[in-house]
């Protein structure tokens, strides 16, 4: 691709390096050490994630550094920023997680503010770990310039005493070193074990859920989000995508051309078929958000709703990510799911053809078990489940990948803090067949809707992960299993009905029929909300408190502006 054709008439780097009034512009651009032709390319903004925080992170600048000549090789003029991410393995179970969620739109409000700031006319986004792949997609979608998403990829498996493990092992085991049921020392050579190499959790929890998506919704190059971190060949992703995106300048293929809502349904379709991550349910709505475009949790449950599970993955399955790779990536997921009707093959993607075309080669592989044929799958309806009744109008969301039992009634316990409940978990304070309430851990209510990995992991880990429910307005790791209902709405700080909940009342929930209920007349519910008080957090300054004063609710995917609905210009054409 011959980046010399391209003018710079309608780019938006045309605002600082062109015509005599940006000489000062440009004189920045010589003290960096750039040429005149390289100044008169289009620039392409190369963001990355990196950070020293986890194995999420680590490799992304390296990967940035192959994404920046394959730009240059395409006749671009690459610039490398950062933005920050938070990782949840290191925030989780503390106050740290109220900053998770908060982090994906600051991701992309500051990838949305550089490039505007300096203009630059296209976008390779590296991404690691869970949030910042949702934040930098929806950055991609809300400039509306060319773009490409790469995932930084997955961590290896680690092996304990003959056995694949991963972080949720380490979380498991915590719970099971409660008890007794392991020694220090145990502990300590499964945490030593698990994670032996940089890249993202392995299976198939929020970060692998997401990058998923980024391939199934068109945003990323076929097999590029499934070839894990460490593995060389990630390199001919990153130099690939560099080149490509100077191809999607050249053909004006942006990515609102890219993010339908055809798109969309293709993205929830792959979160249900590989028993991925609830939090999918978040982020889907976020990203269609920036498009303006209306697709909300109870459209993401529908697509889970007649969507196979497919992909025997972890935590509910026997693999993960790598294992996936090996059989045939997520294409071979795509292909079986294309070819039995459960996606929209008219999509356009980042190659600059449609889904279908991408799959046109596609074989299907029999030697692996990794991934069943749509037709066959390991259950006819997706691993995860959206909810709505009396106790969730504003819907709710469950993981039953791996689960047997899909239904539970039981008295509720309520807890109006995760640090509660992870309490009374710990001192085993709580009863077989109970249903565990934790509230005020909404996107406004936390601030920030934390996940609950710490807590549901020593429920299994004691022996009780499938003999107890929980439910929050909170959310739950892509590691968590067992009966565990999330993004209960509206939550408990606006006066949902979590929030009015007693102990011993009575709560029915049931993954087959999609409901969650409390035995509780209207009348009573009524009579219970004119008692109840809104509470303040203790955050009442920073960015956390700022989030608060702008996040919305859950069943939208908890955002903080308007959207595109309400743009009036779009950055791709200023």
């Amino acid at each position: 691709m011959d980046a010399k054709a391209i003018s710079k008439a309608n780019l938006p780097s045309r605002h600082v390096t062109v015509g005599p009034a940006r000489a000062p512009h440009r004189s920045y651009l010589y003290a960096m050490g750039l040429s005149e032709a390289e100044i008169a390319q289009p620039l392409i903004g190369v963001a990355s994630c990196w950070n020293e925080a986890a194995p999420c992170n680590i490799s992304l600048m390296r990967q940035a550094q192959v994404v920046k000549k394959g730009v240059a090789a395409a006749n671009g003029t690459p610039r490398e920023f950062c933005t920050i991410t938070v990782t949840d393995g290191i925030a989780m179970g503390h106050q740290g997680m109220k900053a998770s969620l908060v982090s994906r739109d600051v991701i992309a409000d500051s990838v949305e503010l550089t490039m505007r700031g300096h203009c630059y006319d296209g976008l390779v986004g590296l991404a690691g770990c869970d949030k910042s792949l949702p934040g930098m997609m929806m950055a991609m979608v809300r400039l509306n310039v060319p773009s490409v998403f790469i995932y930084g990829g997955s961590i290896l498996p680690g092996s304990y005493r003959g056995r694949q493990i991963t972080v949720q092992d380490v979380f498991e085991a915590v719970g099971q070193h409660s008890v007794g049921a392991i020694s220090d020392e145990d502990l300590l050579e499964v945490e030593q074990a698990a994670c032996p190499s940089a890249g993202s959790c392995g299976a198939q929890f929020t970060a692998n859920t997401m990058a998923t998506v980024a391939e199934a919704i068109g945003l990323a190059l076929p097999y590029s989000c499934g070839a894990p971190a460490p593995y060389e060949m990630r390199d001919r992703f990153n130099y690939a995508s560099g080149e490509k995106v100077m191809e999607l300048i050249a053909k004006n293929i942006r990515p609102r051309d890219i993010v339908t809502r055809r798109a969309l349904e293709n993205a929830a379709a792959v979160v249900a078929a590989t028993g991925g991550s609830t939090n999918g349910a978040l982020h889907l709505p976020a990203i269609a958000h920036e498009a303006g475009i209306e697709f909300d949790l109870f459209d993401v449950a529908e697509i889970f709703r007649k969507t196979p599970y497919i992909a025997d993955l972890k935590p509910g399955g026997r693999y993960v990510a790598k294992d996936m790779f090996e059989a045939g990536g997520i294409p071979l997921l795509m292909k079986t799911l294309l070819d039995h009707g459960y996606l929209h093959g008219d999509c356009m993607t980042v190659t600059g053809r449609t889904l279908a075309e991408n799959m046109e080669k596609i074989a299907w592989n029999d030697a692996q078990d990794v991934v069943y044929p749509a037709d066959k799958p390991i259950s006819r309806t997706g691993g995860v489940v959206g909810l709505k009744g009396n106790l969730a109008p504003e819907g709710a969301i469950v993981k039953v990948a791996g689960m047997k039992n899909l239904k539970f009634t039981g008295p509720a316990r309520c807890f109006d803090s995760e640090e509660a409940c992870f309490e009374a978990v710990t001192n085993r304070t709580y009863k077989e067949g109970e249903v565990l309430v934790i509230r005020y851990e909404g996107p406004k209510g936390g601030p920030g809707m934390r996940e609950m990995l710490a807590t549901t992991a020593a429920l299994y880990g004691q022996g009780m992960g499938d003999k107890v429910a929980l439910i929050t307005d909170g959310r739950f790791s892509g590691a968590t299993r067992g009966f565990c209902i999330g993004h209960v709405g509206p939550e408990a700080a606006v006066g949902g009905p979590i929030g009015l909940l007693g102990d011993g009342d009575i709560i029915t929930i049931d993954a087959v029929e999609g409901t969650i209920d409390v035995a509780l007349g209207e009348d009573e519910l009524a009579a219970r909300r004119t008692e109840w008080k809104p509470r303040q957090t203790d955050y009442q300054s920073g960015a956390i408190w700022k989030y608060a004063q702008t996040v919305g609710s859950a069943r939208f995917g908890a955002v903080t502006h308007p959207g595109g609905a309400k743009e009036t210009h779009c950055y791709a054409d200023v």
